[in-house]
């Protein structure tokens, strides 16, 4: 392989932007997936899980970084929770305002009662 197409660990931090932000798209369409299923909130971890677990498999294969770092996992694994949430009550907020137009509105990512 090309020296510059996969460096090495010297561009950590690129690597790290790169590979989590690619993940953190893949997270926001899992938990708007989820929502848009009805599914409760508590199935999204398990399913980050895994996802956080390919991303950071994704840093060791592409640019040879520690694989039995629990550090890294863990935050790749908070990121990627978070970003997840915010995709699930983003679209549980629009479902919510259009499926039970007559009670609620929704507000960004929250919805109100009608009064």
């Amino acid at each position: 392989m090309q020296a510059w197409l996969f460096p090495p660990t010297d561009s950590g931090l690129i690597a790290f932007c790169v590979l989590t932000g690619l993940g953190t798209l893949a997270s926001i369409a899992a938990g708007r997936s989820f929502a848009a299923s009805w599914s409760p909130m508590w199935l999204v971890l398990p399913s980050m899980i895994a996802l956080a677990a390919g991303v950071h498999f994704l840093h060791y294969a592409l640019f040879q970084e520690d694989l039995a770092s629990a550090y890294y996992y863990g935050v790749t694994l908070l990121i990627l929770l978070i970003f997840a949430c915010l995709g699930y009550r983003s679209k549980r907020a629009a479902q919510m305002g259009s499926q039970y137009r007559w009670m609620f509105h929704n507000e960004g990512m929250f919805w109100r009662d009608r009064a």
